[in-house]
């Protein structure tokens, strides 16, 4: 097991306070007693104790959950360790006032004293025991907790993923039989694409300028399908291109306003998508928008079907904000004047 200074000192100092608590409770129950000779036989046996014990254990093979020797060795560590921490201790208390506990002493006092050292041990060994493993515990249960929101995250990516391809692949279908020069550079758009996509599956997080990247390929690739009906900027500035998104984070989006706001729309539309950092300091926000000139909310309420608030992409995207972020983050859509929607992201600026 790891050697930790910090957790060792802090044992150590919790150890010192039992000793002094120890002190007081057998002067409480002696008060003819000066409060002097309790508290240094205490700290001494204590300290003793406390030595045999924790930095004994890192001798032996130790349990994960606890950090404790395992099988015979963690049940007789505490009881060698407590039993040669009296004797030490007792010899070294002994030392400091120039006596001998050993003599004029009953036996029964000296059992007493074993019994009291015993017990205050015992105690003492299984409070920092089940403080150990109770610190472990909570680590794994943080780290499941962590490995199952990055899982919720790779599944909702994996939902987004095929819808993206299945409408690409059908448009692509169509392509081939009227525009076969436009088919093939569609394929190699989506080619290119599905490489950087590919290549980036394997984190859930990414810096902004490789999800610009990554949609500037999509966009790219829609381009090809819908020719002169499709404009589109991309606007990121470079002091925000290192700050860390969600993977495929505002394709969908993009998809969204393409799919329902461009495409029912004759003469096509632009497509507009901007970061800004609104605020500073702790209440600093990432802004992210998509900003389209397309039929607008109003046109797609009306078409029979619809359902805007609830869109299979932006239903995810709100699903993956809500496990990224909490509540720290939002997705909203409203009217962009004089024509078109504005979705925006808003999230937690990570750097």
């Amino acid at each position: 097991m790891k050697f930790d200074r910090l957790d060792t000192l802090r044992r150590f100092l919790q150890t010192l306070a039992f000793c002094l608590v120890i002190a007081a409770i057998q002067v409480a129950f002696q008060p003819n007693i000066r409060y002097e000779g309790p508290l240094v036989y205490s700290l001494c046996i204590g300290v003793f104790s406390w030595g045999l014990i924790d930095l004994g254990r890192h001798a032996f093979t130790s349990s994960r959950d606890s950090g404790w020797p395992q099988g015979a060795s963690g049940v007789l560590l505490p009881i060698v360790g407590v039993l040669g921490g009296y004797f030490l201790g007792t010899l070294s208390a002994d030392t400091w006032f120039g006596r001998s506990s050993w003599t004029g002493r009953g036996q029964s006092d000296v059992l007493g004293s074993v019994l009291v050292t015993a017990l205050a041990g015992t105690v003492i060994t299984y409070y920092f025991f089940s403080k150990g493993k109770r610190a472990e515990l909570e680590k794994l249960t943080a780290d499941a907790k962590a490995h199952a929101a990055e899982s919720k995250l790779k599944l909702l990516e994996t939902q987004i993923e095929p819808h993206m391809l299945f409408n690409t692949l059908a448009n692509l279908r169509a392509l081939i039989k009227t525009d076969p020069t436009a088919a093939v550079t569609m394929l190699d758009r989506l080619n290119d694409y599905l490489r950087a996509t590919l290549a980036a599956s394997r984190a859930t997080a990414h810096p902004l300028q490789t999800e610009f990247d990554r949609l500037r390929d999509y966009l790219e690739l829609m381009a090809v399908r819908m020719g002169s009906r499709l404009q589109f900027t991309l606007d990121l500035p470079g002091e925000l291109a290192h700050l860390k998104v969600p993977t495929l984070l505002l394709q969908p989006v993009v998809e969204n306003s393409i799919k329902h706001g461009l495409e029912p729309h004759i003469a096509g539309g632009s497509i507009l998508v901007q970061a800004r950092l609104q605020g500073s300091g702790q209440s600093a926000r990432l802004v992210l928008e998509v900003i389209d000139t397309g039929v607008g909310l109003s046109a797609k309420a009306a078409r029979p079907g619809q359902q805007v608030s609830t869109n299979f992409g932006l239903t995810q995207i709100r699903e993956r904000l809500a496990t990224a972020y909490g509540t720290s983050a939002s997705l909203t859509l409203a009217a962009n004047l004089p024509q078109g929607t504005r979705a925006t992201l808003i999230l937690p600026p990570n750097p």
